[in-house]
């Protein structure tokens, strides 16, 4: 977790739990800030009944905008992948990490200055939206390098990117993701492409894209949201992202973080609510209440038991008592170090989550879940060979 992450944590304090909403979030929030892949489709697939759900909330008075560290597609083209999907969308109401990269760019620098960019379409046109020169050589003595992911970046276009910043040029990056999806597992990422230049020239780069947060203050600007609820299914970007700008947030289970990591979650990418999907943004959110006997929320209690043991008892759906586990591991200070990975899939497994031993926990239809009892202990110190917190994998 980043420093900033830590330090977000901090001034929300670590004794959160999961938020209630008397109304649906559609009327308690004016704009949906939502992430893509995970949330709204998977690769090129639609998540199912996201469309549904959106169309309800936009029904409903809530503005929806879709906000993402994607630097290679255009807003039109993404609005168009999204109509496609029975999404009504228009480019305006896309808010891509290119345009906060160049947002970012023309803050610091003159009207008209020459910016090399190393990336796709989506990037030189945000650039040049905002009234700087797009080139491609160092040989025209750019003001500023910006980097974001495109399929075709090349060794020549670095090579013009690392002599640019090794002349003093400023760098910017529109995302710092490490990995990002691919047919046959997880790719190299905008992150990992960045420590090209940075490694060369020893220069990092300032980043627009989540978690950082320049990409909110330019979804917030073309949106003009006044009370925004952030949207995602990743703790290091989406939820974090929101908990440095203090927005609220919703975490959905249909993408890359699986309820084992929810519970886990440390206290700068801890969600303000928590959903299987984006049905979530039209139904009520729940109270979770606290007590003697721990912290409850619909049919189900969940609490620490002679200091090193978290039990779970109940019965109904099985996001409540994940909600339920959420609190009671967020309510002390260092409440999830040593957690173990078979007691937590063991408790997770009683509410009806499949939970794999390696790789994430794919998301489930809400439902409800049985009315045994499990125990989810909690480790007193490292057992060999694990972290603590860690699933074993």
């Amino acid at each position: 977790m980043s420093e900033q992450a830590a330090q977000a944590g901090a001034a929300r304090g670590t004794a959160d739990a999961p938020k209630g909403s008397a109304q649906p979030l559609c009327h308690a929030y004016d704009v949906a800030l939502l992430d893509l892949d995970g949330v709204v489709y998977i690769g090129g697939n639609a998540i199912p009944g996201a469309s549904q759900a959106l169309r309800k909330a936009s029904e409903q008075g809530m503005r929806l905008a879709y906000v993402t560290n994607n630097a290679f597609r255009t807003p039109a083209a993404v609005a168009q992948i999204l109509t496609g999907f029975g999404i009504a969308v228009t480019p305006g109401d896309v808010v891509t990490s290119a345009q906060a990269a160049a947002r970012l760019l023309a803050q610091k620098l003159p009207a008209g200055s020459a910016v090399l960019v190393v990336g796709g379409m989506g990037l030189r046109l945000a650039v040049r939206e905002r009234g700087l020169r797009p080139v491609s050589t160092s040989l025209d003595k750019p003001a500023a390098v910006v980097q974001g992911y495109a399929p075709g970046i090349s060794y020549p276009l670095l090579a013009e990117g690392g002599l640019a910043v090794a002349a003093g040029a400023l760098f910017v990056g529109t995302n710092a993701d490490k990995t990002l999806p691919g047919p046959h597992g997880r790719q190299p990422g905008n992150g990992s492409l960045l420590q090209v230049i940075a490694f060369a020239t020893g220069q990092q780069p300032l980043i627009a894209g989540k978690p950082e947060p320049p990409l909110h203050e330019e979804s917030v600007a073309r949106t003009g949201a006044r009370h925004p609820l952030v949207v995602g299914d990743r703790l290091d970007t989406d939820i974090e992202a929101a908990q440095r700008v203090k927005a609220d947030s919703l975490l959905v289970l249909t993408g890359v973080t699986s309820p084992a990591e929810a519970v886990l979650a440390p206290p700068g990418q801890r969600p303000t609510y928590l959903a299987e999907d984006l049905s979530g943004l039209v139904e009520p959110q729940p109270a979770i209440t606290s007590g003697d006997d721990g912290f409850s929320c619909g049919g189900w209690t969940a609490r620490w038991a002679d200091g090193n043991q978290l039990e779970l008892s109940g019965h109904g759906a099985k996001i409540d008592g994940l909600r339920a586990l959420c609190a009671v591991a967020w309510s002390r200070d260092r409440g999830t170090e040593g957690l173990t990975g078979d007691g937590l899939r063991q408790v997770l497994q009683t509410l009806g989550y499949v939970v794999l031993a390696r790789g994430g926990d794919p998301p489930e239809p809400p439902g409800c879940a049985p009315r045994p009892a499990a125990v989810l202990r909690r480790d007193t110190g490292r057992s060999p060979g694990r972290r603590p917190g860690s699933l074993g994998r």
